[in-house]
């Protein structure tokens, strides 16, 4: 994702206003941890390309992922040490399991569902990179793989424990690719939302769970018990998913009337996000069944849709849902109507 001027933003899964209240009111190693952070984020948005790398992997056939496995080794040199790579056995280092198992799941979902072979539609090598930095609490993509830190193991875990948070980076690639949406203002916040969305659904497909039974929470497994909140983000009820002394309370608004301006994260792009973040949870909600079947499959046809410009703002996205429901389901359909509805409860016009 780049700016006008060229420099790449890279989105990171901790909304920089968790990390900014944390350097104000944690402890004196979790004010470093989140200080420490911050400056790294920082820098990465300020870089100019993602590093590579040395050796290409390889593509794989249709159906069948390319996963390959680094470990920074505490450091924050990208990709790090190859630790393991596809069809490869198996060791008994937690982040590097999981990387590997969540990469693969999450390719399975695009495929089975929307028949997408990985982030590029062509077979693009899914690297991951675990161990990144000391005390590192975040997740990002950054152009040509994903990366995740350990955490402080105090407040947050590991970042590859739940598999939302890694499909949550690894749909900013195919974002990426689909789209180009820009970070920041509305189209920012469409960009988080849609990583939430996919990721929500990776979720649900792995458990096989229904719209009615999901929990709709974003990095439910992230938070340690030392936590007062269920998670980073809630869906189904934006704002209600931390309350805490330390991180403080979820800022997210579900309805436009409380739409936050601001300057500071790209003008409020995980903050923003929950509004259409809501949006979906209604109507998958109202659909019933699976939430990948209808609702899904008609934000997938958005986010490639070819009038989709990069600026869109809330309006404009819900407009070209409504529209896809309708070339799908025909007009007046029940499911066209369900979209509809979502989008005016969260007080977007269609």
């Amino acid at each position: 994702m780049t700016r006008s001027d060229g420099t790449i933003l890279h989105p990171g899964f901790t909304p920089p206003y968790i990390l900014e209240r944390l350097r104000e009111h944690g402890s004196p190693r979790q004010r470093r941890c989140a200080e420490a952070t911050l400056t790294r984020d920082r820098g990465f948005r300020a870089a100019r390309g993602p590093q590579r790398a040395a050796r290409k992997p390889e593509a794989s056939a249709p159906g069948r992922p390319a996963r390959y496995i680094h470990s920074a080794e505490h450091r924050e040199t990208l990709p790090g040490r190859l630790v393991r790579e596809e069809d490869q056995p198996g060791g008994d280092d937690p982040a590097v399991e999981e990387a590997y198992r969540w990469l693969g799941a999450t390719y399975r979902f695009f495929w089975e569902v929307f028949e997408r072979h990985s982030i590029d539609a062509n077979g693009m090598p899914l690297i991951g990179t675990v161990h990144f930095g000391q005390d590192y609490a975040n997740a990002f993509w950054n152009g040509a793989q994903m990366v995740f830190g350990d955490g402080d193991d105090e407040l947050f875990r590991r970042f590859t424990i739940a598999v939302d948070v890694v499909a949550h980076e690894l749909a900013h690639g195919v974002t990426e690719r689909e789209s180009g949406l820009v970070y920041a203002g509305q189209s920012g916040a469409l960009n988080e939302s849609l990583s939430d969305v996919f990721g929500s659904l990776v979720k649900q497909f792995h458990r096989g769970e229904r719209a009615a039974q999901a929990d709709w929470l974003i990095g439910a497994e992230l938070l340690t018990e030392a936590v007062q909140g269920r998670a980073l983000r809630s869906m189904a009820e934006p704002g209600s998913a931390f309350d805490d002394p330390v991180l403080g309370r979820d800022p997210q608004p579900a309805h436009m009337d409380q739409f936050v301006v601001t300057q500071t994260d790209n003008g409020g792009v995980h903050i923003n996000s929950g509004i259409p973040n809501r949006a979906f949870y209604l109507a998958a909600q109202a659909l019933d069944g699976y939430a990948w079947e209808v609702a899904g499959q008609v934000w997938y046809a958005t986010l490639r849709d070819s009038r989709l410009s990069p600026d869109i703002d809330f309006a404009g996205f819900a407009a070209l849902t409504v529209d896809n429901a309708d070339r799908s389901y025909g007009r007046q359909s029940r499911e066209q109507q369900a979209i509809r509805d979502a989008w005016q409860a969260v007080g977007v016009r269609v």
